[in-house]
């Protein structure tokens, strides 16, 4: 146990020193990539070894998984394309047991595959629910629920999600449009916002 505190230790000050951040000792010690590889996905994909992976979960190249993601794929497998931004704490379900508990136990659990497209970013805290399909370049926003399907470019948001805008290309860079009006170029850098803490 000592010489395991001692290695964490080392590669915390490591991190800290090098990337100025500091992480739980799994997410510190373990490589990302490595355990991508392990686990079969494409070239360039990296996983936290804090995310959770269940049943048959195939995730395209250089897509990126962070923390405390929950993949279920054990009620019809997830697929997930390239180039795809996961979010800390997203969860993706392939079954759910709500009749069956509703049910007092008559009802069986429900399983339906869930697929998300290339180009796409899950929002910290979104939940996908069973048999959900995300098109290309979605975005879906934080602390939503997705229980029906995403076309392709649309934005998302809310619980259930609905759609809330469209992610459009202009000379490869991508611009949302949102439903009310507003347009982000989010390639352009945030402006910078004075420090509430100052008088």
């Amino acid at each position: 146990m000592n010489a395991m505190r001692v290695a964490y230790e080392q590669r915390d000050a490591e991190l800290r020193k090098t990337y100025n951040r500091s992480l739980p000792m799994q997410d510190a010690l373990f490589d990302r990539w490595e355990r991508a590889k392990s686990l079969g996905f494409g070239e360039g994909a990296s996983i936290y070894n804090s995310a959770l992976v269940f049943g048959n979960v195939r995730v395209g190249a250089q897509t990126w998984i962070g923390p405390y993601v929950m993949l279920d794929g054990a009620g019809g497998g997830i697929e997930i394309g390239s180039t795809c931004s996961i979010s800390t704490g997203v969860y993706i379900y392939t079954h759910d047991t709500i009749a069956w508990a509703l049910s007092g136990g008559q009802e069986r659990p429900r399983f339906g595959a869930v697929k998300v497209g290339d180009c796409c970013y899950l929002g910290s805290q979104s939940i996908i629910a069973a048999g959900a399909t995300i098109g290309n370049r979605c975005l879906i926003s934080a602390n939503s629920f997705v229980n029906t399907d995403i076309p392709d470019g649309t934005i998302v948001g809310g619980t259930p999600a609905r759609r809330i805008g469209k992610v459009m290309l202009v000379s490869g860079r991508p611009i949302l449009h949102f439903d009310n009006g507003k347009v982000s170029k989010i390639t352009e850098p945030l402006e910078p916002r004075p420090n509430q803490l100052e008088k």
